[in-house]
């Protein structure tokens, strides 16, 4: 464990606070984007997947799962009501039949970036709203706070 000069009770009151926000933040995201969002709502799980391959064109079932802390058969599942709303395609391995690669559509692709535009676009709106000390400040975190989700899960990416 890393030495530093900030107590316990100091890391303790940190690890709570934003316990506490950054789910706050998310769902105050997700319930601006349910309101703009032009297309019916996924879960949470498919979005999630959606997101992955999209970063990640290619990836396998197993791969997905690893990334998400899923069980293969419970993406595999995401993947085929995924690919019933034409929004997920599974595609062979040439080498190996067993394993199928995943690829977002032309329509997933499309979804994705209206959603991250609007997300964007929220989280913009609300930074204007802010100071430059506390611009400064979010921006001095960002490099802490990804090294904390690899801490916390290092395929946390």
């Amino acid at each position: 464990m890393p030495t530093s000069s900030v107590s316990s009770q100091d890391v303790r009151h940190i690890a709570s606070a934003m316990s506490a926000v950054l789910p706050a933040l998310h769902r105050a995201l997700d319930r601006r984007l349910a309101q703009d969002f032009p297309y019916p709502k996924l879960p949470e799980g498919q979005l999630a997947l959606l997101r992955l391959v999209g970063g990640r064109d290619g990836i396998t079932v197993r791969e997905a799962a690893d990334v998400l802390l899923m069980k293969p058969n419970n993406v595999s599942a995401l993947v085929t009501q995924l690919a019933g709303q034409g929004l997920l395609e599974r595609r062979q391995d040439p080498a190996d039949k067993r394993v199928a690669h995943l690829h977002l559509t032309p329509e997933a692709r499309h979804r994705l970036t209206v959603v991250g535009d609007l997300i964007d676009g929220y989280v913009i709106e609300a930074l204007y709203a802010l100071t430059d000390g506390d611009l400064d400040a979010l921006g001095s975190a960002l490099g802490a706070l990804q090294g904390l989700a690899r801490h916390i899960h290092p395929a946390a990416d």
